[in-house]
């Protein structure tokens, strides 16, 4: 699905945000059905970043209660009222983290998609000490192994899926990848797979706007969807 306009597109107009949404719920559903997956077993990530409260409320009130943010910043001027006025919300923060914003992201976000480093693990497991508990975690892997890109890279994901659990003891439940832009997204899926699973993790968050019925196909459990969506971004 492609990016439509110059400006955020609000659901008042045709094709609004609801509607969009409507079609990217079937169109996830017909993937399950054509490749073999369980009904229902692909949560869709609605990615609301530089979206306001105002565009992304309609969603909210359409029953999509999981969403994906950038930033640890733009999330928190919007999602604690957001969050108040619709229990249930699961927000995800599927952009990169920096070591000093990782208390503020741990009170706001359910899910931290971009653990990748050491330094990022240590804050992590000095704040689990001072609050009892942690978002849900994955790993994010660099699988084009790009240098202007977060993650770890894919030959050093082992050891550091073994860090995590025995030096650092976080309990990582998958991994996340975002291929490069001008690749063949599946090779990057199929790779993030074998990863999983030969270290016994079974959520892949992978798959977006342009890729998603792919990422299903190679086993995604979670899809980030953004602009297909919420429209283009200005």
């Amino acid at each position: 699905m492609s990016e439509r306009g110059n400006e955020h597109e609000t659901d008042t107009e045709p094709g609004g945000a609801v509607a969009r949404l409507r079609q990217v719920r079937d169109a996830i559903a017909r993937a399950e059905a054509e490749y073999g997956r369980p009904a229902g077993s692909v949560t869709l990530v609605a990615v609301s970043k530089t979206f306001g409260a105002e565009e992304i409320a309609p969603v909210l009130e359409a029953g999509q209660l999981v969403f994906g943010e950038n930033r640890v910043q733009e999330a928190a001027g919007k999602w604690p009222g957001l969050k108040a006025r619709f229990p249930g919300v699961e927000l995800h923060l599927i952009g990169p983290l920096q070591s000093n914003k990782v208390r503020e992201a741990a009170a706001l976000f359910d899910v931290i998609e971009t653990l990748d480093r050491e330094s990022l693990a240590v804050a992590l497991a000095t704040e689990r000490a001072k609050r009892g508990r942690l978002p849900r975690l994955l790993v994010q892997v660099n699988t084009g192994e790009e240098p202007q890109k977060a993650g770890v890279a894919p030959a050093e994901a082992d050891a550091f899926l073994a860090a995590c659990r025995e030096r650092w003891e976080l309990r990582v439940e998958g991994l996340m990848c975002i291929p490069p832009a001008d690749e063949p997204p599946s090779p990057h899926f199929a790779l993030l797979r074998a990863i999983a699973a030969r270290n016994g993790l079974t959520t892949l968050s992978m798959g977006m706007s342009a890729d998603y019925d792919a990422a299903i196909q190679l086993g995604a459990t979670h899809v980030r969807v953004g602009s297909a969506i919420f429209g283009h971004r200005g």
